[in-house]
């Protein structure tokens, strides 16, 4: 596979040489579909290999083109990274889907297009699945009036105490925000009465009949959220182990794999990759350790780090990436680093075995 995208699929001498476009978006259009169907199936050189390819592709094709492949490939887990960086800063209708969808890209990607570019690109943002608090809160400082609409009616947006009181306030003058805040679930007495302040009369009365009406529907919605945000397959559904796996145990063979190693990828946002790591570290399975780090209880990842050493930068790291980046508050995260602090690795290791033990009982 590797040999033939290097040599058969792509001339770029010939491409280059070739003054028309139609060329090279006929074989970006094929280089796209064949990677949407066998993404799943490709090693990581393979995919790297299509992502030179179709990073070098994109810049020599028209805009029709370049939809057809942001649309091709905005789903896909293992989606090639490079390229979709660049679909998600092209035009708006080449971005859209990267945008809203792609699971490739991370928060540092989104705060960087949050920032240059303009509310078109934001919206898309906004409506993604989930949001951490980071990226809502470059939406609710940048975007106009749209954007804190669509952001606000999302209910995977995780959004700031500060962030939140900004939209109210905002929303004194903006109808449409009252109507979009109002239908949050996850709005805190204090926000709902803040609300009720600056909202008109027909908003007000929603707000006030949330304690008195039993409004099934509404109800059942609420629930359903609630049990898919508390499940751990929801969670971890979005992420790639088995090509982080692959992509550490190179490393373990050029014993490369430390805490280091795990500091570094969990700096940048790698949350499969530092799963992996920590789970060679301490010999767990990869699925028990990514159980461990997505739960809003962290007892037993501290309890593993404490036993295994780590320090506490690397901890507290740890707890801001992945799941726990949108599942753990501020204070969550600060509760979770006392315990650390107040916790020995003899204990650790002492709780660790009386599990264990436990279990195999």
């Amino acid at each position: 596979m590797a040999s033939m995208l290097k040599t058969e699929l792509v001339n770029f001498n010939e491409l280059t040489r070739d003054t028309g476009t139609s060329r090279s978006g006929d074989l970006a259009r094929h280089v796209a579909t064949l990677f949407a169907v066998t993404s799943e199936r490709c090693s990581d050189e393979q995919v790297d290999i299509y992502d030179g390819v179709l990073t070098r592709l994109v810049d020599m094709v028209e805009l029709e083109v370049r939809q057809f492949v942001a649309k091709k490939l905005a789903h896909l887990r293992r989606g090639p990274e490079g390229t979709m960086r660049k679909l998600a800063r092209d035009e708006i209708s080449v971005a859209d889907p990267v945008l809203s969808a792609s699971p490739v890209l991370r928060d540092a990607d989104l705060i960087e297009i949050v920032e240059e570019k303009g509310d078109l690109h934001r919206i898309a943002i906004a409506r993604r699945e989930v949001l951490s608090e980071q990226v809502t809160d470059g939406l609710v400082g940048r975007g106009g009036s749209m954007v804190k609409q669509v952001l606000s009616r999302n209910e995977g947006a995780v959004i700031s105490e500060v962030s939140m009181m900004h939209l109210i306030a905002e929303a004194a003058g903006d109808e449409n925000l009252q109507e979009a805040l109002s239908d949050r679930n996850d709005l805190a007495e204090h926000q709902i009465r803040q609300l009720v302040a600056v909202a008109r009369q027909e908003v007000r009365n929603k707000l006030m009949q949330r304690g008195a009406t039993d409004d099934a529907e509404r109800l059942d919605e609420a629930a359903d959220i609630a049990t898919r945000r508390l499940t751990s397959e929801y969670w971890l559904s979005r992420y790639d182990f088995e090509t982080a796996r692959g992509r550490v145990m190179a490393l373990v063979k050029d014993g490369q794999v430390n805490e280091n190693t795990l500091r570094k990828f969990a700096s940048e946002d790698r949350f499969p990759e530092a799963v992996v790591t920590l789970s060679w570290i301490v010999g767990s399975s990869v699925g028990e350790m990514s159980h461990w780090m997505v739960g809003l209880d962290t007892t037993p990842f501290l309890l593993v780090a404490k036993a295994a050493g780590l320090s506490s930068v690397t901890v507290s790291t740890l707890l801001g990436i992945g799941p726990w980046r949108n599942r753990l508050n501020a204070d969550q995260r600060a509760q979770s680093m006392r315990s650390y602090g107040n916790l020995t690795a003899s204990e650790a290791r002492a709780r660790l075995a009386y599990w264990n033990q436990m279990v195999s009982n």
